[in-house]
């Protein structure tokens, strides 16, 4: 069973998510021969559906930081918040290579370096085995979603609506390579699960290519663990769904995630194996598969939560870990000798729609699928952070950059414009142009604003080429979650820029994908200033 992303229960806090995955528990071990369920949830960036828990930096932001002992760290406290829930499987990491930043998937994925995003990848799923899978704050990782989704071609997506996601990947030898590095890595920390992926490699969906579900990935790779699909990716292999599920089952799906209509699926697997479409043998291995990480998490033995854990979820000692990984994912771009801003100053004139905003700060896959703007329960936003930070200072907030009321005509010690794109999922996200929303704001704030610092919030690099000339500093915050805290620490030098561009930063979006063109970047994977730049 699974949560999608919003998916949660009417009483969505702690409490209430572990009285309703332990009700399914126990209706499960009431059946005939008690088998436990196996539990699912996309505590992609900690356990986000969830409302107070600790919401860390997406992998983008993660990748920028460039280390593993604390993306371990990370994959830790997402275990146990996750597992406090009486959840032990969660839907990540994600071991995209993103080529196409119009990609609405892109903050999803650690980097556009194979061995940057394996080295992470691998940590972050020792982080939720934990020492070993058998403790009960530890939860089975899924590597997803194999294979290519980062490298689809640009207006081949088969989704309607969509222009990357689900789309087609070029069947390249050369490329498969590339984009195998990681699942190498995440095989070897022991990741017990992974999911197709919704796109094609050349003309076959992934969730009906044999080839490389079952002959590369169990083969060549040397996969144990069970595959499972994603959400009604086995509906996309072809319209007649008998052939869809065949196929599917054969090319090597193991687990079948079937959102609407369970009763028919299982109507239809039985029919093919009663024809003999579908093979006993193939249904006994799959089986076997997914009953082996139960026994491996001692499901049979502790079915339930442990109310224990309950305390942990939100808990000071994870928001610290997610302030600090805010603080080392923050990419300063640009300095014109304004960062670290002076804690001397006595006005600061905050603007933009994601100043204080804690939804935008966290992007997609929190609280709802497509992300919300607007508060989110126990998160700081950015205005909060300076407030607090500042308490002698006169912090003034207007969200479209104006100075109104009593506060016109004064000027500024200076000016911070923190921008975000709106949050957004999966090929909803898929952009045209990556605009950066707002930008034209920082014009006006010209008129009264000696200094201004632009704090970009975003799950990709977005188009600034025209603009940046004009401001005084960037910084790239990526999606960073509910601990703005970390944003201050390094904008005001009490923690020093170290975060280092996981990807190329595009000039113009002519020059995607990535390595396509002979153009240089407007900063390249690598790039990041230090205060003292």
């Amino acid at each position: 069973m699974l949560s999608g992303g919003g998916g949660s229960p009417a009483n969505n806090d702690v409490t209430g998510w572990a009285e309703m995955v332990d009700g399914f528990q126990a209706e499960a071990l009431a059946g005939r021969l008690g088998i436990p369920i196996i539990y699912g949830v996309d505590s992609v960036h900690g356990h986000g559906n969830l409302m107070g828990a600790t919401i860390f930096p997406h992998n983008i932001g993660l990748g920028a930081t460039g280390d593993s002992d604390l993306v371990e760290q990370i994959g830790r406290a997402t275990a146990v918040e996750t597992a406090a829930t009486g959840i032990r499987w969660n839907f990540a990491p994600v071991l995209a290579i993103p080529s196409d930043l119009r990609w609405g998937r892109t903050y999803e994925a650690y980097s556009q370096d194979p061995t940057l995003v394996a080295e992470l990848g691998s940590a972050y799923i020792r982080g939720l085995k934990g020492a070993s899978l058998t403790e009960k704050t530890s939860v089975l990782a899924t590597a997803k979603h194999f294979i290519g989704d980062g490298s689809t071609v640009f207006g081949s997506s088969t989704t309607s609506g969509y222009l990357l996601d689900q789309g087609v990947t070029p069947d390249d030898p050369i490329l498969l390579e590339q984009l195998i590095l990681p699942y190498r890595a995440a095989i070897e920390a022991g990741v017990g699960s992974v999911m197709a992926s919704f796109s094609s490699w050349g003309d076959t969906k992934m969730h009906a290519d044999g080839e490389l579900l079952t002959d590369v990935l169990r083969g060549e790779l040397g996969f144990e663990g069970f595959t499972v699909s994603d959400w009604g990716g086995v509906d996309q292999v072809d319209s007649d769904y008998y052939r869809a599920v065949v196929e599917s089952v054969n090319a090597g799906i193991d687990l079948n995630m079937v959102p609407y209509d369970a009763a028919g699926y299982m109507w239809t697997l039985a029919k093919a194996v009663g024809s003999g479409d579908i093979t006993e043998e193939r249904i006994d291995g799959a089986v076997r598969r997914v009953l082996l990480p139960k026994f491996q998490l001692e499901l049979f033995e502790r079915p339930s939560s442990d109310p224990a854990l309950q305390r942990l979820v939100g808990s000071p000692e994870h928001r610290t870990l997610a302030r600090s990984a805010v603080s080392a994912s923050a990419v300063l771009l640009k300095n014109d000798g304004v960062v670290p801003i002076d804690d001397s100053v006595s006005t600061v004139f905050l603007s933009g729609n994601a100043a204080d905003d804690a939804g935008i700060m966290a992007g997609g896959w929190t609280i709802n699928w497509q992300g919300r703007s607007g508060d989110i329960e126990g998160a700081t936003t950015l205005r909060q952070a300076i407030e607090k930070r500042l308490p002698e200072a006169e912090v003034i907030y207007n969200r479209h950059g104006r100075l109104t009321g009593g506060n016109a005509g004064k000027t500024p010690d200076v000016c911070i414009a923190a921008l975000g794109e709106e949050p957004y999922a999966e090929g909803v996200g898929d952009s045209v142009d990556l605009a950066l929303p707002g930008a034209g704001l920082v014009d006006s704030m010209r008129e009264f604003c000696r200094e201004i610092v632009v704090v970009i919030v975003s799950g990709r690099p977005v188009i600034i080429t025209d603009q940046i000339d004009s401001w005084n500093a960037v910084v790239a915050a990526w999606l960073p979650g509910s601990e703005a805290g970390g944003l201050v620490d390094v904008l005001f030098g009490d923690v020093p820029f170290s975060g280092r561009l996981p990807l190329d930063w595009p000039a113009t979006v002519d020059d995607l994908p990535l390595g396509s063109s002979t153009n240089p970047p407007l900063f390249p994977m690598g790039h990041g200033l230090t205060s003292s730049d």
